[in-house]
């Protein structure tokens, strides 16, 4: 029988997070930079049939559950096949993929056939423009037809996830209001400063804040009525030496605390904002949150078919019951998304020794820090992560 271990502070760890490749078919400004990570020799990157192995091996060791991650998953020829490898392997109760939506529609049969249960789908913002300001290379419907198609084909629960910028303005009541009247659990994420100083400059997320947008932070004044995304609009965000501070000059590792949004902040503003509009307030809900909630705290409108999540990385952290590792798309185990401390799996995999495998997998449990105190970003980019 699978027995679950524990780390050095009693938390039992059963989720594994993989990354299966870190390229994408978008270039979101927090995730990764405009020209993609650097490409990487073949063999640099773990096999479907690698990362399957290690599932087999860790499983016993108590790894119940299974998310696919990228970069984008989508975009790999072999994620349907290693979906239907981990699907066979005894032990995993739940497998589950985090994409942006873009190929869901078409891929969406073939991977519930292979035995995905549920996905999570990326999406900042319903207006099209922005979407494709902070997408760099993605529109907006192609996320909307990613959640239609998860819908049609019985993944559940379907989860939409939404990084919250200050300064990205993005229309958070109106995200929040695809719950109202179909099952999707939205869930609102507090930016996370992940990633080195070295991402290159991206498209600025400025202009005139409307009903629905986030207000701007306490003693910043209110941006002037123009068009959206005015070159003319100044960013404080702008790099040294930049010309104008245009549109085009954003710098998105120079983001400071000051723009994470936290999630008592953003759930009273929807919930003012819904009042107004006579939806009424979010409500906690217990009974009614979706599977695999993880650290989201879920509220809802009342009547509404789905649920609206809240994910406070930073301004309350949920170390105490973290349950999970990362594996990245090169082999490489982290105890934790904001530490650099990585366990080369991938060279034991080849060795074809498995116990110096199981071994490293329990180095790491019991390296897992007690909790993250101070985030200055991380040498690797969240798409290199897995998130």
């Amino acid at each position: 029988m699978p027995r679950e271990l524990h780390d050095g502070f009693g938390r039992g760890i059963n989720y594994l997070r993989i990354s299966v490749t870190d390229k994408c078919n978008f270039r979101c400004v927090y995730c990764m930079p405009e020209e993609g990570v650097a490409m990487r020799a073949h063999d640099e990157l773990l096999s479907a049939e690698e990362i399957a192995h290690f599932v087999r091996l860790v499983a016993p060791e108590g790894i119940t559950r299974v998310r696919l991650t990228g970069g984008e998953p989508l975009v790999s020829h072999r994620i349907v096949p290693l979906i239907e490898e981990i699907r066979a392997i005894d032990g995993i109760e739940d497998i589950s993929l985090t994409t942006n939506g873009a190929l869901l529609p078409r891929l969406a049969p073939a991977l519930r056939e292979a035995g995905l249960d549920r996905v999570n789908i990326s999406l900042d913002t319903l207006n099209a423009d922005r979407f494709t300001q902070i997408t760099r290379l993605g529109r907006v419907e192609q996320a909307l037809a990613g959640i239609d198609a998860a819908l049609e084909y019985g993944f559940d629960p379907v989860k939409v996830n939404t990084v919250v910028v200050r300064r990205m303005d993005q229309d958070v009541l109106e995200l929040a209001k695809l719950s109202l009247e179909r099952p999707v659990h939205v869930r609102f994420i507090e930016y996370m400063p992940i990633g080195s100083s070295a991402t290159s400059p991206c498209p600025s997320i400025v202009g005139r804040r409307t009903q629905g947008v986030l207000p701007p932070r306490s003693g910043q004044s209110e941006a002037p009525e123009e068009p959206m995304w005015s070159s003319s609009a100044t960013s404080p965000h702008c790099g040294a030496g930049t010309s104008g501070c245009s549109g085009s000059t954003l710098n998105p590792e120079l983001w400071d605390a000051s723009d994470v949004v936290p999630s008592d902040e953003l759930r009273e503003l929807i919930s003012s904002q819904a009042r107004a509009m006579g939806i009424g307030a979010l409500a906690p809900v217990d009974e009614s949150a979706p599977y695999g909630a993880g650290p989201a705290r879920y509220w809802a409108f009342p009547n509404a078919a789905g649920t609206v999540g809240f994910i406070s990385a930073m301004s309350n952290h949920f170390c105490s019951a973290c349950n999970r590792l990362r594996l990245t798309a090169d082999g490489q185990l982290r105890p934790c998304l904001f530490s650099d401390a990585e366990y080369n799996v991938r060279d034991a995999l080849r060795t074809g020794d498995d116990e110096a495998v199981v071994a490293l997998y329990r180095t790491a449990i019991a390296h897992k820090p007690q909790q993250h105190d101070h985030i200055d970003g991380t040498q690797r980019f969240m798409s290199q992560i897995g998130g």
